[in-house]
């Protein structure tokens, strides 16, 4: 289980006043499952997420994942944490325009210390639909094959947590669709946590809705008939 407690984060701005970006967030979530988390441009979700995946500090409050809380770590446990049990999935791919899509696809294993094998390049492939594609470049690639490949990179880690920043924004609403379907099916054995302000792909594909506003939870829905 993750828990966030009493998570802080405050952004200095130069020439400007502090913003404060989450003033005291308290979530906790289950193994697996789709949760969203909805907010306006500036609410906090991004900064949320990026604190949770071991992107970012938060100033105070602390993380527990499996009982172990961050408050002692090192920048050795926050490498560990997010190599061991984080995937990320970005707007943008985030994928080397000169790498393959196996050397890609290589590199989440490699900062393991894993070997790469042609067998698990072919396996998490044909698990995103991307079947022959290894030797191809991300831009012979469209938006929504280079948005599997990069949930392709998130899995072969076997991540027990999948963090997606905005994953459908730059695709158009069927292929949207269709990378949303690919990660609830996902989050039946993994929590897949989607930040996202498209509140008709929440109340579709999410078990669970937060909304965060002005760095505070506003509202905590269920919504696991979805």
């Amino acid at each position: 289980m993750l828990e966030a407690i009493n998570l802080k984060k405050t952004y200095k701005v130069k020439g400007g006043e502090p913003v404060e970006a989450l003033k005291g967030v308290n979530l906790s979530f289950a193994d697996t499952g789709m949760v969203f988390i909805l907010g306006k441009s500036g609410s906090g979700k991004s900064t949320l997420l990026h604190i949770l995946g071991g992107l970012d500090r938060m100033d105070e409050g602390e993380i527990v994942l499996d009982g172990k809380s961050s408050e002692k770590y090192t920048e050795k446990d926050w490498d560990e944490y997010r190599n061991r049990n984080i995937g990320f999935i970005f707007q943008e791919y985030n994928l080397l325009a000169e790498f393959s899509v196996k050397d890609n696809i290589s590199i989440a294993l490699q900062l393991q210390g894993e070997k790469v094998t042609d067998e698990k390049i072919a396996e998490v492939l044909k698990r995103v639909e991307l079947d022959g594609i290894e030797k191809r470049r991300p831009t012979q690639l469209s938006g929504g094959q280079r948005q599997r490949v990069a949930i392709a990179r998130a899995l072969i880690k076997n991540s027990k947590i999948i963090f997606a920043d905005e994953p459908t924004g730059a695709l158009d609403e069927a292929t949207g669709n269709s990378i949303l379907q690919l990660l609830k099916e996902l989050s039946k054995d993994k929590l897949v946590i989607v930040v996202s302000h498209d509140r008709e792909f929440a109340e579709k594909y999410g078990d669970r809705i937060i909304e965060i506003a002005d760095g505070l939870i506003v509202r905590d829905t269920d919504n696991a008939a979805a």
